[in-house]
């Protein structure tokens, strides 16, 4: 008994131990496959060494409006840096703060030291984690068009059209904070709003968005779309500044990826100058071109500009657009990239190293995830050549006055 009893212990632990080693052996590896955060904060040691290519000039200004626009939020807002949060209130402390010191032009020794001493630095993670960022530029177009319809002014720039409807969908789902929609209303049914080529064909839609103006280009009023804000001249001498105020809803899509993917233009050619040559050569392909795009634009006038999504001016090569989803609104913050030097506003001499002091101070529908950022140039001939022609890698960290300074 005693001898049949062993053997049946013997028998349950020689199982136990195979069923222990099938499973060791079986258990899938775990990892982590979850994109890392947009930002993270960096240890001292790992800070960037600052500078100033421009000098400090106009970043000043920049500053200052960002500082306008944080005096007016709730001081408890919140806004996330990474794994922090931080107030309006602190933000405000912080760019208060840097305007101070750097209004003193101080020497990139004192300029370091200051950063490692008063600030928290955080790093943009950028594309899958690796740390760079593609910049591209805008800038402020100037159109040429009518207040009425002409033989040759005849592409209208429209405003908010009176069916459409926008909701947060955090209003109904908090998950869904920073979602909405947009769309319009079929019986009792929000249905998604026109696509570019339905508004573009669809008759008497002036009676649904009263249009401001009427310009003598449809590629200028793409790009114009593209670029959110312009300027547009009037054969009287006024001009009228134009300014984004909302979109249809659906996905931008980029038309010159487009051309690259069809051959149309190599990839090593591709800037926006580029895109507008191949359509003048090609004007029976611009239908099918344009309309790949399905995003549209509709525009209100301001009194200056151009605006930015805080409601402030831009500031040229010291204003940014990023994913306002992602990344914090009015935050200070340092690039390192590479921009064109432009001779007679016609031709890029060379690039430059770009190392300077930006503000988070827009957003654009083109300019989606943690790898992409957008600099401003301005307005005029040499803007235009220089934000069509950037696609640059770039480095992008963040500033903030640490709390117990």
């Amino acid at each position: 008994m005693k001898k049949r009893f062993l053997v049946i212990i013997i028998c349950i632990a020689l199982i136990s131990v195979a069923v222990a080693g099938v499973y060791y052996y079986r258990q899938p590896e775990v990892v982590d496959d979850s994109p890392p955060p947009p930002l993270v904060k960096l240890d001292v040691s790992a800070y960037p060494l600052f500078s100033d290519t421009l000098l400090y000039d106009n970043l000043a200004d920049a500053v200052v409006k960002t500082i306008e626009y944080l005096e007016k939020r709730p001081q408890d807002r919140t806004y996330e840096y990474g794994e922090d949060t931080y107030t309006a209130a602190h933000l405000l402390a912080s760019c208060r703060a840097f305007l101070d010191f750097i209004r003193s032009r101080p020497t990139e020794p004192m300029l370091n030291d200051h950063i490692r001493r008063y600030y928290h630095v955080y790093q943009c993670t950028g594309s899958e984690g690796s740390g760079n960022m593609l910049v591209t530029g805008y800038y402020e177009p100037k159109l040429y068009g009518s207040l009425q319809p002409t033989e040759k002014f005849k592409y209208p720039l429209y405003t908010r059209p009176t069916d459409m409807i926008t909701a947060d969908l955090a209003a109904f789902y908090p998950e869904l904070k920073g979602k909405r929609i947009t769309g319009r209303l079929r019986g009792n049914t929000i249905i998604p709003y026109f696509d570019r080529k339905a508004i573009e064909n669809k008759e008497n839609y002036h009676e649904t968005a009263p249009p401001l103006v009427w310009v003598d280009s449809r590629i200028d009023l793409f790009f114009l779309q593209i670029q959110g804000s312009g300027l547009v001249a009037l054969a009287s001498g006024e001009e009228i500044h134009v300014h984004y105020h909302t979109a249809n809803g659906h996905p931008y899509r980029s038309i010159g990826r487009l051309l690259i993917d069809k051959g149309k233009i190599p990839k090593a050619e591709m800037s926006m100058q580029r895109i507008r040559q191949y359509l003048e050569e090609n004007p029976d392909e611009i239908d099918a071109i344009l309309n790949y795009n399905p995003s549209y634009v509709f525009f209100k006038q301001e009194a200056d500009g151009p605006i930015g999504y805080m409601g402030k001016k831009l500031t040229p090569i010291r204003s940014i657009a990023l994913d306002r989803r992602i990344f914090p609104l009015a935050a200070l913050a340092y690039i390192d990239t590479k921009i064109p030097e432009i001779r007679d506003e016609q031709a890029i001499d060379t690039w430059l190293d770009l190392k300077a002091f930006v503000v988070n101070q827009d957003t654009g529908g083109a300019i989606r995830g943690t790898g992409r950022v957008d600099l401003f140039w301005g307005n005029g001939k040499a803007a235009e050549m220089a934000a069509g022609h950037m696609q640059h890698d770039a480095m992008l960290y963040f500033l903030v006055l640490k709390p117990a300074a």
